[in-house]
């Protein structure tokens, strides 16, 4: 987000300037207000992250037997890295087969005596359907049995262990955090405001940076935007990966930063500082004049900064006329009077 500290000069008075504050007009200077495009760079930061980072867990509910590695532990695909105490789910899957036989059994029973019409075709139909549920019961019973281990499902590391050998946990408790960064997929994660966000294409080209000294000055392109706001910051997340392989000098969760470049200029309108008051976040509020008599107080949206100006995205929409000093001395409506 962007931040205004004291920047804002018109909120003093010089000793001995204060104008009469009697209902007569306040005078003021102005300029006229347009559109410009501009091509400034945005300045993000965030954290490094593989975007594919997962929370492991088991599909069944049981004891946990073994945990295979620990936190910091590279991993390969396939890797076994935990698994249940088997006794309960083997004993359901024996269940199961034993039920699938009775079924089979008492299938062919019923099919012999239906084609001596001993029995009903209802019968033979409700055989043949048990022996269906009694399959379909094994499957998946064998298939939990599949579950109740955990394999890696990519390269890379362990970032987090959430539970201990002999610890009783349910289906889709948390077991390990994992990573993909073995295939070197590392992006850096940055937040940046509406009028950023709206600036930024993906493929527009980056250079990113962290307290490495290989990473010093090291580019990059946009390869996502999200599509919705963070609740939490307010601000927007754009994606950047590296055009080189980072390898091992990463860790997930680095702090970095970035200078991102936008393809295409955006639009906006490009204010003095003295103009823009009580400077918040990305918010702020400048005075406006219409008929050249009265002053508007209009809230503005902030989208960035240069050495001399501020950039608006919002707010100024219908105005024309943008009052540049004297603002410190209007409220909502003053008169004025315009001076060159």
């Amino acid at each position: 987000m962007l931040l205004f500290p004291a920047m804002l000069a018109g909120c003093s008075h010089p000793a001995g300037d204060t104008p009469d504050l009697s209902g007569a007009p306040v005078p003021v200077k102005v300029t006229t207000l347009t559109r410009q495009v501009v091509n400034e760079p945005v300045y993000a930061s965030g954290n490094f992250t593989t975007d594919d980072e997962t929370i492991r867990s088991f599909k069944t509910g049981g004891v946990i037997q073994r945990l295979f590695v620990r936190e910091g532990d590279a991993i390969k695909k396939g890797e076994l890295l935990a698994t249940l105490d088997l006794t309960e789910i083997t004993a359901q899957v024996t269940q199961a087969t034993l039920a699938c036989e009775k079924a089979g059994r008492d299938y062919k029973r019923v099919c012999n005596l239906y084609r001596d019409s001993v029995v009903t075709l209802e019968q033979f139909q409700n055989a043949a359907t048990g022996l269906d549920i009694a399959r379909e019961q094994l499957t998946a019973a064998q298939f939990n049995r599949t579950f109740s281990e955990i394999r890696a499902t990519g390269d890379g590391f362990i970032l987090r262990k959430f539970v201990n050998e002999g610890q009783v946990v349910g289906p889709g408790t948390p077991v390990f955090q994992t990573n993909g960064a073995g295939n070197d997929n590392w992006i850096l994660r940055v937040a940046v405001s509406d009028g950023q966000w709206s600036s930024l294409a993906i493929g527009d080209s980056a250079v990113i940076s962290s307290d490495l000294p290989e990473m010093s000055s090291m580019r990059a392109f946009v390869t996502h935007k999200s599509e919705g706001v963070d609740p939490v910051s307010g601000t927007f997340t754009i994606d950047l990966k590296p055009v080189k392989k980072l390898g091992l000098s990463v860790a997930s969760g680095m702090f970095g930063k970035a200078v991102i470049t936008p393809a295409r200029g955006r639009s906006c309108w490009i204010i003095p500082y003295d103009a823009l008051l009580d400077g918040d976040g990305n918010k702020g509020f400048v005075f406006v004049t219409c008929d050249g008599r009265k002053a508007s107080r209009v809230k503005v949206s902030v989208s960035g900064i240069t050495r001399d100006h501020v950039l608006i995205d919002g707010g100024l929409e219908g105005c024309s006329t943008l009052i540049v000093t004297g603002s410190a001395y209007l409220t909502d409506q003053s008169l004025i009077t315009i001076i060159h």
